[in-house]
């Protein structure tokens, strides 16, 4: 249901008159009655569920099943025998009953993305840079929330393929001497291979920061007693510690005055100065946060 709210959404706001203005951008289905929800249903061709496929979805209309709402009135369990449990558990979604288990505590990921497609097109390296730093720092946070360390930073720029301009695509993966999860290790590998992939007289509008080869952080990888190699793997081991409360506080402050309260020099300063600002059009409002989107209300 919350992917078929969501393509409503989409489409009421793409394609005015598809469906009800009020459902444009958000879609909330468990809110209509009874008749709305049916009216909703009916209006939409039953190929835009999930789990629907061209092939399924043929059958489907062969059979007279063409909306949502057709599909919802089948039997589940003759969906089963006739299909497949996937198509089964759509129709008892459908119906009200959820098949989606929530896990209480997701998995660690095994890779860590950050990506974004620019506003306007960047041909300066600056700007590349404040962005992949950007995307370094949030993939960071989110290595750093699941307690892990990464050994691999890929880093990539990209011109947009819808654009009558000339064509650019590259991507370079840096190892780190030592698995981790500090912000300024991993920025640091990011723009050195952003300087080595990067080049001039391209309009790029797609970057992005991707953490490869996760591991756990308290998996520790010694390093062989060759000559004083032990004595400096000690002294860093005593250095990180530093770095990780370092870490933790940055993590404290974003998270408790917001979202890039606190940044890397090279991810630019706030305001006009930085080369570097996402669109953000839709953002929610700060209500909490900021006092020019506190609601106001006049007796």
């Amino acid at each position: 249901m919350v992917l078929l709210a969501n393509h409503i959404a989409k489409t009421a706001e793409r394609k005015p008159g598809s469906y009800p203005e009020r459902f444009a951008q958000v879609c909330n289905l468990t809110a209509l009655t009874e008749a709305e929800l049916q009216a909703t249903l009916q209006n939409t061709e039953v190929g835009e569920v999930w789990g629907v496929g061209p092939r399924i979805g043929k059958q489907l209309i062969d059979l007279g099943i063409k909306t949502v709402w057709d599909l919802r009135q089948l039997d589940p369990a003759a969906v089963r025998q006739r299909w497949s449990v996937v198509l089964e558990k759509t129709v008892r979604e459908l119906q009200g009953t959820p098949c989606v288990d929530v896990e209480d505590q997701p998995a660690a990921r095994q890779q860590i993305a950050c990506t974004r497609s620019f506003g306007r097109p960047v041909t300066d390296q600056a700007d590349l840079r404040e962005a992949v730093s950007e995307f370094a720092g949030r993939a960071a946070e989110k290595l750093r929330k699941q307690s892990g360390h990464t050994a691999q930073v890929m880093v990539f720029i990209r011109t947009s393929p819808f654009r009558q301009k000339p064509q650019y695509s590259r991507s370079l993966v840096v190892p780190l001497r030592r698995p981790s999860s500090d912000t300024a290790d991993i920025t640091q590998a990011a723009l050195s291979g952003l300087s080595k992939i990067y080049r001039n007289g391209f309009q790029y509008t797609k970057a992005g920061v991707l953490l490869l080869d996760l591991q756990p952080a308290n998996v520790v990888q010694g390093e062989l007693g060759l000559d004083d190699t032990s004595v400096r793997s000690t002294e860093a081991t005593h250095a990180q510690r530093p770095r990780s409360m370092l870490m933790e506080a940055l993590d404290d402050l974003n998270r408790r005055y917001g979202r890039g309260t606190v940044l890397l020099g090279s991810t630019g300063t706030a305001g006009k100065h930085r080369r570097f600002v996402m669109r953000q059009e839709r953002k929610t409002p700060e209500y909490t946060t900021r006092w020019e989107d506190m609601p106001v209300v006049r007796a």
